[in-house]
């Protein structure tokens, strides 16, 4: 099983930036976690501070079993980065570090609500480790 796991801006100074929100492990670290955690899953990572470049990996994505992606920044206005992720003929969710939806009002908008399968947010690294034990039963389900 292949799984993308993809970042928007900023993510790759996790570590340095708000720890509250955030937690204090570095982008790095928190792909081995993932990884570790799920040893049988073949995961593939992608980072850019550059919606183009996201855009790019998103419409070649399909060659994955599934897809994870925190949008960063992006979660919040990037309409071109919706529309890319409405080609994608394979299950994906989003994921968010802090909960969105109690932040800042500009930070509640997801431009991804009614097309990812599901957003997990608010648990730091956890978040994650729910996206990607409920992506794995959505692809299993797939291929009954």
């Amino acid at each position: 099983m292949k799984i993308l796991i993809i970042h928007g801006p900023n993510m790759n100074k996790l570590g340095k930036r708000d720890q509250d929100q955030y937690g204090t492990f570095s982008q790095e670290a928190l792909f081995e976690m993932i990884t570790k955690k799920y040893p049988d899953i073949k995961f593939s990572f992608f980072q850019s501070n550059y919606e183009g470049e996201l855009i790019d990996v998103i419409h070649d994505s399909n060659k994955f079993d599934g897809v994870i992606i925190n949008p960063a920044a992006f979660t919040h206005y990037s309409y071109a980065l919706r529309d890319a992720m409405e080609t994608l003929e394979v299950p994906f969710c989003d994921v968010h570090l802090s909960d969105i939806s109690r932040r800042e009002d500009f930070r509640k908008i997801n431009v991804l609500d009614g097309l990812s399968l599901k957003s997990f947010m608010g648990k730091k690294q956890n978040s994650y480790f729910e996206a990607v034990s409920y992506i794995i039963q959505k692809i299993k389900s797939y291929l009954v």
